[in-house]
């Protein structure tokens, strides 16, 4: 399937739960969104395109069943009482890429300016050509006590919270782990946005270390989505052919109480 470079560009693709701190039981609602800067569209549930659409909760994992079409694309009652984890995995998308500029505000706010360079030396053109991607996007709820871990549960790429920001003291800011292919993310771009009590949104940039790991900071009342992405070029150097760049898109969704 091919998009719009507009709507491709939409960077943001995340899980958002009505409500981030549920009773055990409780009919919960989760929408799956994409946009900029937590503005954006709900999606509805479309099985092709979701291959993992699931909830974690302790050592066991559901699959969720919507129905086609269903908007939130979550509704269901809550898991037991612990850190219940969403999950989503998409199919790869395409975009087709006519203007030039937008490839290199891309690689430039991912913080991959490489590729620009790497673009030109591959002799590939500046218009007409195929990026293909996928997200992966997670969000973390408290259900009852909210007590528990998040974890790497073996995403291509996935940002995982080392510390409950409904249990943990979190004056001190969230620590973050960046992973792709199982293995620390280093001096790799991570994009948090907060949303304010009062609705305001803010955009910072970070760097994680060689752990692959960030502290960002964790306002109590707000609401925050980490971002991460990994851009690579595909063994085809010829435009025509399909798609010549393919990217991997990480969220991450909670609350602070």
């Amino acid at each position: 399937m091919a998009i719009s470079t507009s709507i491709a560009q939409a960077h943001e693709f995340w899980l958002l739960p009505e409500d981030f701190t549920v009773d055990a039981g409780e009919q919960v609602r989760v929408s799956i969104r994409n946009g900029q800067h937590m503005v954006g569209v709900d999606l509805p549930y479309l099985p092709n395109n979701l291959p993992r659409f699931e909830v974690v909760s302790g050592d066991l994992v559901t699959p969720i069943t919507s129905r086609v079409g269903d908007l939130p694309a979550i509704t269901m009652a809550a898991p037991g009482a612990g850190l219940a984890i969403f999950v989503t995995e998409t199919a790869d998308l395409t975009v087709r890429y006519t203007d030039f500029a937008s490839f290199q505000r891309f690689a430039e706010h991912k913080a991959m300016p490489e590729v620009i360079e790497q673009h030109k030396a591959r002799g590939l053109p500046e218009t007409d050509f195929v990026e293909s991607f996928r997200r992966y996007a997670k969000s973390l709820m408290a259900v009852g006590n909210g007590a528990g871990s998040d974890r790497a549960i073996g995403l291509h790429i996935e940002i995982v919270a080392l510390a409950n920001p409904y249990t943990d003291d979190m004056t001190k800011g969230m620590p973050l782990r960046v992973l792709l292919n199982g293995q620390p993310r280093a001096m790799a771009r991570l994009a948090l946005f907060e949303t304010a009590a009062d609705g305001t949104v803010t955009e910072a940039p970070y760097t994680t270390d060689a752990q692959g790991e960030v502290t960002v900071p964790a306002k109590p009342g707000a609401t925050y989505l980490a971002d991460s992405v990994d851009l690579y070029s595909l063994p085809n150097n010829d435009a025509a052919a399909g798609p010549v760049w393919h990217s991997d898109w990480a969220s991450l969704t909670y609350a602070v109480p």
